[in-house]
């Protein structure tokens, strides 16, 4: 069974608990329901051996069975609450024993107070009083004793079923705020690299337009009005585009020094050379006829190489890197694996946002490397793919669609 993280709450975790299936339950739903009967198990034995009453086979029964009522309690709260609570009604009147709470009756009031609104886990907090000290009258126990007793074990359980509510629901708060914000700065670190790609492009073809018009010798009024429309579209566009750009940079501190120039798939030796320096063997190969990419097609490629190999570095120390450079027809494909070696990786959940499994291949995580890949994949209108490998290890892979740059070469600017 796959194990599932977070927990809903009020409407929202209705409607979740309503789509879920009843018995979708969890090895950590199994684990909790095993240790909870084993516990009133020994419980019930050693209170009937103090007392000195026999163990019958119908009262282990009831026991027992409160457990794999609490296989659907994340599915299903209050209605296994109901039947845990009717469960031990029916063995206390069926065997008389002493005010007790049992292991079940806890675990499923916890799990009412989490995924429950308050009002539900008020009623079901004041319901479970009483049921529990049902008795058949053994030994003319205390009433008083006894809901004394329960209403103190079950006020902890509703009050430590609340605070871990409530710092879930802050922890799920944080890790909303940070994803937005690594978005936000990724989205403002694109929009200054866009700047300085395309302002370059248009101010130089601002400058040409000008300097042609200047210069023709021949036609000198058809040439001339149509390079003076060239010039002004041309100046039309950097002021339209420093505006669009100037809105995604809205917020953003103002740079202590100028940006340095952008670099694309001629910096892919220098980085593969700092990732076999920092310790991670790096292969690199290059399929295809190499040829210039549009700039920001090879900055993403670039970017995605160096967030890639940083991952490996950070989450599978001492593994062996391998990027690949695939140019086709109409596009490149640039993929980053890493064998996984030197042992487990415990933050490599993190890497996919908790999504990695072997068969899912699709980024759908959190994690706010994938977010910023992601981010510069979907602006080039191309695909990627990241998750485990089936013999061990993480890869990444992305196909964007290059077509021609121009004419012009891609700067080499390391």
């Amino acid at each position: 069974m796959p194990i599932r993280s977070g927990v809903r709450t009020g409407d929202e975790g209705a409607k979740a608990r309503g789509r879920r299936p009843v018995f979708d339950w969890t090895r950590n739903d199994a684990l909790v329901a095993i240790g909870a009967a084993v516990n009133d198990l020994i419980g019930y034995s050693l209170g009937a051996a103090d007392d000195g009453r026999p163990l019958t086979v119908e009262a282990l029964v009831l026991v027992v069975l409160a457990a794999p009522c609490l296989l659907a309690r994340r599915a299903r709260p209050v209605t296994v609450l109901c039947a845990v609570l009717a469960l031990g009604a029916a063995l206390n009147l069926t065997t008389p024993q002493g005010p007790h709470f049992s292991a079940a009756y806890m675990v499923a009031l916890y799990t009412v107070t989490r995924l429950c609104s308050a009002a539900v886990t008020a009623a079901a907090a004041v319901a479970t009083v009483p049921v529990t000290v049902i008795s058949g009258g053994y030994g003319d126990p205390s009433v008083l004793t006894g809901l004394l007793g329960n209403t103190v074990a079950v006020v902890l359980v509703v009050g430590t079923g609340l605070v871990v509510r409530r710092w879930q629901r802050e922890a799920e708060a944080k890790r909303t705020l940070l994803a937005d914000r690594a978005v936000a700065e990724e989205r403002r670190r694109i929009a200054r690299e866009l700047h300085d790609i395309v302002a370059h492009h248009i101010t130089t073809m601002q400058l040409m337009a000008g300097g042609a018009r200047a210069n023709l010798a021949h036609d000198p009024d058809v040439a001339r009005e149509a390079l003076v429309t060239l010039e002004g579209s041309g100046r039309m566009a950097l002021r339209e585009m420093r505006q669009l750009l100037d809105v995604l940079r809205a917020g953003e501190e103002p740079e202590q020094a100028p940006p340095a120039p952008q670099p694309g798939t001629g910096d892919l030796d220098r980085i593969i050379a700092e990732s076999r320096l920092a310790g991670t063997p790096t292969e690199f190969t290059v399929r295809g006829t190499a040829r210039p990419l549009p700039p920001t097609v090879g900055l993403t490629v670039f970017r995605i190489v160096q967030e890639a190999l940083t991952n490996a570095r950070k989450h599978a120390v001492g593994a062996r890197a391998h990027v690949r450079l695939t140019y086709g027809p109409d596009g490149v494909e640039v993929e980053v694996r890493d064998d996984g070696a030197g042992g487990a990786r415990p933050a490599a959940a993190s890497r996919a946002g908790g999504a990695r499994t072997g068969a899912s291949r699709t980024a759908t995580g959190s994690g706010y490397g994938l977010i910023g890949m992601r981010e510069r994949v979907a602006l080039q209108g191309g695909t990627l793919e990241t998750g485990s490998c089936d013999g061990g290890g993480f890869r990444v892979a992305a196909m964007l669609p290059a077509g021609d740059p121009g004419g012009q070469r891609e700067d080499r600017r390391g």
